[in-house]
């Protein structure tokens, strides 16, 4: 694999951590291009990073050798391929580790558990638990909705502004799933607005009429991540949904603990 004269300088201090610092600026100028859409310009991430064009330079070199970013003709440099396989791997394996904490809800609550990412445009669900009870929900993993007629999406956009919402909804249109779909943007958006004020999402009948779902997100997970129940309309009743909220919130708290927990080197 090439190497770049940075291998010299950077990648051989160590960082304040212990970690190499040449790495930890590689990462955070990979995620630094991922919030920025995509794509960008030396200039703009050295002025978001504050290094310099120099440094930016030897490390962007090195990232574009091993395929992890890509160089465009206009000069900008776009996250390459190689990084779509990590990021597949990646949700695999968030969802293995999410199942211990499905499994707690599904014991605490009774019903089906969920976690779902935000992939694109798209609701992916990773991980699932199934209730015990013989009529139980049950969505496949790696099924992929979208996101204005479900609990989990809902959860997720809440924490988006308003005009990138609007925007996801114009690309994917808002097809009604059941007759109780939300199907126009103004009204989704009063709904992420109820979500943001009760601190959790509800999809009532608007995937699949006889079933509530109950969502919440992950907070600070390492991508948008949401966990849910869902389950019979005639048991997630409004009575349940007080006693199973706080549940859900408090497993997703400590879900996102355990995904920010770093072991010892």
């Amino acid at each position: 694999m090439p190497t770049s004269s940075a291998s010299t300088t950077d990648s051989a201090r160590s960082s304040a951590n212990g970690g190499v610092q040449s790495l930890e600026r590689a990462f955070d100028l990979l995620e630094r291009m991922a919030d920025a859409g995509g794509e960008v310009g030396l200039s703009e991430l050295s002025a978001s990073s504050g290094l310099p064009l120099p440094t930016i330079h030897r490390l962007m070199r090195t990232l574009v050798a091993c395929g992890y970013v890509r160089q465009q003709t206009n000069r900008r440099y776009a996250l390459g391929p190689r990084l779509i396989r990590l990021g597949e791997s990646a949700s695999r394996l968030l969802g293995t580790w999410a199942r211990p904490y499905l499994a707690r809800l599904v014991e605490e609550t009774g019903e089906t558990a969920n976690m779902a990412l935000l992939d694109g445009d798209e609701i992916v669900y990773v991980a699932q638990v199934p209730s015990k009870h013989s009529m139980r929900m049950f969505t496949e993993v790696g099924r992929r909705v979208l996101p204005h007629s479900t609990g989990v999406g809902k959860a997720l956009l809440a924490g988006f502004p308003p005009e990138e919402v609007r925007a996801l909804l114009s690309r994917t249109g808002m097809p009604a799933a059941t007759e109780k779909t939300i199907t126009t943007p103004d009204g989704f958006l009063a709904a992420l607005e109820d979500v943001r004020r009760q601190g959790y999402a509800i999809d009532d009948n608007e995937q699949e009429i006889g079933v509530r779902c109950l969502a919440v997100p992950v907070p600070d997970s390492p991508t948008a991540a949401a966990i849910s129940i869902s389950g019979p309309a005639g048991r997630v009743t409004e009575a349940a949904t007080d006693k199973i909220v706080p549940v859900l919130q408090q497993v997703a708290g400590e879900l996102s603990e355990a995904l920010a927990s770093q072991s010892p080197a």
